[in-house]
């Protein structure tokens, strides 16, 4: 009960505690819950620490209930371990074991010669759910890659004149900006930008506290116009190009150059996910157009798919469809979908699940 209630307030974090993991935490004492906290946006406290301060006196005596293994390393703030101990806490349950090699079981190991009660494991597999980014990033020195898109029954995303809004409902559109607001950044290729001129932004009313997503433009031969609409919003933009291609000059101080060496003529991606982990990018939701999303796919590189499909018909065979690329050249090759979730979201239906190669 009382770690299903931290995974709960574990999901206040997701959007707003990157670079560090999306974490919750709960203080019990005498069956009641005394305390509850996330770790909040870089700077603030972590989790753990942030209930102990509402508790005060009385986190003395009490349980922590915690769903990530409390860190044990100074970074923009104190470990969570040394809060724990000089609060009195006298037991740990955590769901999960930290994959961060500057944790990875250090934190169970202090607080277990402090005196700390230490139980590890409950409710993992809910825990890791909220956490898959920062696990993923961790175990592989790579962010988490989710493809989103919209499409038409026949899977189209325009019609042969390159027309594309709006082909799912307000309701749907409205689920994207939630999207946006929990995923570290927000990806493009040059195509979208020149095409629909994005803000790329989370713009739904109940996420405005939330801070925005990084922008990521893959444009290869620095093509971003210098009145780009995403350059009038708050929040970092990145845009990645070929090593030999000099930035447009014009583009805002605000604006980060990313050189990435050349794969056939483009940016390689797998080198461009290398660079975002190091800054550190946790998760990836990879927005258009179709060139973009077919070469993640052709490269295996995606690791989630959320599509949008609408009731509608557009046809064409010039209407260009969700996932370009090369394709898969037989059906052994096909990417295919675990875990797979649908709901309907107003007139549209939303289709999740996991990539399997």
């Amino acid at each position: 009960m009382y770690m299903q209630r931290a995974i709960e307030v574990s999901s206040h974090a997701v959007g707003l505690s990157n670079p560090n993991p999306p974490v919750g935490a709960v203080l019990v004492k005498d069956g009641e819950i005394i305390a509850e906290g996330f770790t909040g946006s870089p700077g603030t406290p972590h989790a753990e620490a942030a209930a102990i301060l509402k508790a005060g006196s009385l986190a003395n005596g009490s349980s922590l209930y915690v769903t990530l293994e409390p860190c044990s390393h100074y970074g923009r703030t104190a470990p969570c371990v040394q809060s724990i101990i000089e609060a009195g806490i006298k037991k740990v349950h955590a769901s999960l074991i930290d994959p961060d090699p500057r944790v990875s079981g250090s934190g169970v190991e202090i607080l277990k010669q402090s005196g700390v009660e230490v139980s590890i494991g409950e409710m993992s597999d809910e825990a890791q759910k909220t956490m898959e980014p920062h696990i993923k990033l961790m175990k592989t020195g790579l962010p988490l890659v989710t493809v989103k898109f919209a499409a038409s029954l026949d899977g189209k995303i325009a019609t042969t004149s390159g027309e594309s809004q709006w082909i799912t409902g307000e309701k749907a559109r409205s689920v994207s900006h939630t999207m946006r607001s929990v995923s570290d950044s927000i990806m493009v290729g040059i195509g979208t930008v020149l095409s629909d001129d994005p803000k790329l932004t989370a713009r739904d009313g109940q996420i405005s506290n939330k801070r925005q997503p990084t922008r990521i433009v893959v444009d290869s031969n620095a093509r971003t116009p210098i009145d780009s609409a995403m350059f009038s919003e708050t929040g970092q933009t990145l845009i990645a190009t070929l090593k030999d291609r000099e930035p447009v000059s014009a583009w805002p101080n605000n604006v980060t150059h990313l050189k990435i060496r050349e794969d056939g003529g483009k940016v390689d991606l797998l080198a461009l996910f290398q660079c975002l982990a190091d800054i550190p990018v946790s998760s990836v939701l990879v927005e258009g157009g179709s060139q973009l999303i077919g070469a993640l796919f052709d490269q295996q590189l995606v690791d989630k798919v959320a599509a949008f499909i609408a009731p509608v018909i557009i046809g064409g065979e010039e209407s260009p469809s969700a996932v370009g690329g090369r394709g898969a050249l037989n059906m052994a090759k096909i990417s295919k979908l675990s875990n797979v979730m649908s709901q309907n979201v107003g007139d549209d239906l939303l289709i999740t699940g996991d990539v399997e190669y």
